[in-house]
């Protein structure tokens, strides 16, 4: 090859880098196919997983079960190696997986459109604060203090340039939303406002719904998926737009990711929606066919008209969205949510007998996480926990710093009474 091209050395090809900035790396020698996949299994080895770590960690990635269909479905071919489908003459199955997901979404938060999809539960908040601004002259968008910080960071950086300032309010002594605080804060300059429901906190807010009768600016609210089995809709609480993360529908954690963020909103929203939105259309000889109904990226009109420029939209894990909830169907995704509620409520109640813990913080409804107060700091409970073979909760002092001696604890249906029973005893022998 390099005598075809006209050159004695490989350093030739290499002439127009500057010698000062080449990085000369001291690679080993080749290894054989064998011997790299004994390598690496070793390494892997170091890691340490979900099913034999117990992981009592949440705040928006949780450690569900994943039924067997679901990996079935998307190691397909036809929806593993797929990336965008541009040409829906030969991406019919893709469109209409994505078309599947879309309904389903639309009846979990009662809302009359769904995209697919977002990045994560972070980037779909931050897109729907962009929206808000499309929608509304205000330029403040409220949101509450009781956030992860990631997400926090992911907002304040999707509304850099927009001229949107962000403010945030506080909660009460019951966990839930400071109506007072955000009475204070909703003026006529505001043009979206932002609550969870579930909270950080894994509170469930009876408040949320009197939100809509507060501002005319566009209602976000923030969701659990799993949870929307069995609370009220929040389309049915005023909300225009509905956002989250849809993990918990098949994916499993994964170190923390991908995610799979969920956007929705009202119909006559549904233009100033980011992403692309597949629909229902026949074709030339009058059959049932899917489209591209809506593509407000960048990518597909002009960029000075464009939503977003987000430019892939993990539809892998949307079409696991679809399997997953295809395959419980309505009753088996209700029997799913019930489950994690009660796994809550159980260990809630087996740590309250802890003395000098506090469980819960806020004596109010919940899902399947909730606060503990330790008379240690979370940090240093958790280093123990690792070494007894637990992952503990999310300590609370680097997102919600007043609450540092405070854990979020999570549990799901894949800690049955044992794992539970362990866990506390272990929680117990430590304090």
């Amino acid at each position: 090859m390099m005598e075809h091209i006209g050159i004695g050395f490989e350093d030739e090809l290499f002439k127009d880098v500057p010698e000062e900035v080449r990085c000369h790396l001291p690679l080993p020698r080749g290894m054989s196919e064998k011997d790299v996949v004994a390598e690496v299994g070793r390494i892997l080895a170091k890691n340490r997983h979900a099913g034999e770590v117990p992981s009592f960690l949440g705040a928006g990635c949780y450690d569900h079960y994943v039924p067997a269909a679901v990996d079935h479905v998307i190691s397909r071919s036809e929806f593993y190696t797929s990336y965008t489908p541009y040409q829906p003459e030969i991406s019919q199955g893709m469109l209409q997986a994505l078309f599947e997901y879309q309904s389903h979404i639309s009846e979990l938060t009662g809302l009359d459109a769904a995209n697919c999809s977002m990045y994560d539960g972070a980037t779909a908040l931050g897109e729907a604060a962009r929206m808000c601004a499309r929608l509304n002259d205000g330029n403040v968008f409220l949101a509450p203090r009781a956030i992860t910080r990631e997400k926090l960071s992911v907002l304040r950086n999707y509304l850099t340039g927009t001229g949107v300032e962000l403010e945030l309010y506080g909660w009460d002594d019951d966990g839930g939303v400071d109506l007072e605080d955000l009475e204070r804060r909703v003026t006529g300059d505001l043009c979206g406002l932002y609550a969870e429901n579930p909270n950080l906190f894994g509170v469930i807010d009876a408040r949320v719904p009197v939100l809509r009768g507060m501002t005319d600016a566009p209602l976000v609210m923030g969701v659990n998926p799993l949870a929307l089995a069995l609370m009220r809709p929040p389309g049915d609480m005023g909300a225009d737009i509905v956002v989250g993360d849809g993990q918990c529908l098949g994916s499993p954690m994964n170190y923390g990711g991908p995610g799979l963020g969920v956007f929705a909103c009202r119909q006559e929203h549904v233009r100033k929606m980011p992403g692309r939105v597949i629909g229902l259309t026949e074709d030339s000889h009058g059959e049932q066919a899917f489209c591209m109904t809506l593509q407000t990226r960048e990518q597909h009109i002009r960029r000075g008209r464009a939503t977003s420029n987000i430019c892939t939209n993990v539809a892998l894990v949307a079409v696991a969205a679809a399997v997953f909830l295809s395959y419980h169907g309505r009753d088996g995704l209700v029997e799913l949510a019930k489950e994690n509620i009660d796994r809550g409520r159980r260990l809630m109640d087996l740590i309250s007998d802890i003395d000098n813990v506090q469980s819960p913080v806020f004596e109010n409804y919940h899902f399947n996480e909730f606060l503990v107060e330790l008379p240690v700091k979370p940090e240093k409970m958790n280093g123990i926990l690792s070494k007894r073979g637990f992952q503990g909760g999310l300590p609370m002092s680097a997102h919600v710093p007043e609450m540092g001696d405070c854990m979020l604890l999570t549990t799901t249906e894949m800690h049955d009474d044992t794992v539970q029973d362990s866990f506390v005893s272990v929680l117990k022998e430590v304090l």
